[in-house]
């Protein structure tokens, strides 16, 4: 995943820092491409080796693998290619914007596809206006330029639940993180990543640690 520039995105991240009597909320937004850098190669394969059937020993039933069909998976049964790279684009995202850790072996359980994007919207905005913090909001106006990046009406948001013993942030309590699959018709063909390709671009992108994020945070990517 590449992280991209986009103007007024610094101004609405230093808006969604803030710190209340009750707790500090550290929010922000960071796009990504979804074209694969070199460090995503490994993880597409590892994810196409653990969850593509073919990969599999065939049922001794009805001689098809059919335990993947099985698998809880918001995204759809991870039989279906669609279905296991929604899953890499997720995990991938979570590396790339956590790059202290690794969330390569999160689970599909592990995420939830939210109902709808406007209550994403609401349930965000709630938490800001409740913590006297509206400037992202009604000044910076955060919705407008998250739609121009990734077209609300073509996207799926899904949210991050990890369980406890392999939460980094456990102790501190978990937070949430809001996902958006890219949509743009793009089929990358990993099989012409170069393995000299490594690491990702980060374009004077801040590093940031997971276990910097508390209970009521924001991550919209």
């Amino acid at each position: 995943m590449k992280f991209l520039e986009y103007a007024g995105i610094d101004a609405i991240n230093s808006a969604l820092v803030f710190e209340t009597p009750e707790c500090k909320v550290y929010g922000r937004v960071e796009p990504y491409s979804c074209k694969a850098a070199g460090a995503d190669k490994k993880l597409y394969k590892q994810i196409e080796i653990k969850y593509d059937p073919s990969n599999s020993p065939p049922d001794s039933t009805n001689g098809s693998s059919s335990s993947f069909r099985n698998i809880i998976s918001p995204f759809g049964p991870l039989d279906q290619p669609a279905s296991r790279r929604t899953l890499f684009y997720l995990i991938g995202t979570l590396n790339a914007s956590f790059p202290d850790y690794d969330f390569s072996d999160a689970k599909p359980e592990q995420f939830r596809k939210e109902p709808s994007v406007s209550m994403v919207v609401n349930s965000v905005n709630s938490t800001l206006l409740n913590h006297g913090n509206d400037r992202a909001v009604k000044e910076l106006r955060i919705w407008d330029s998250i739609d121009n990046l990734i077209d609300f009406e073509d996207s799926d948001v899904y949210s991050y639940n990890p369980e406890s013993d392999s939460d980094p942030n456990d102790e501190e309590g978990g937070g949430t993180f809001y996902g958006a699959p890219c949509e743009d018709g793009d089929e990358d063909d990993f099989s012409d990543l170069s393995d000299d390709d490594v690491g990702f671009t980060s374009h004077r992108r801040k590093s940031y640690r997971y276990d910097d994020y508390v209970a009521g945070e924001m991550d919209m990517l």
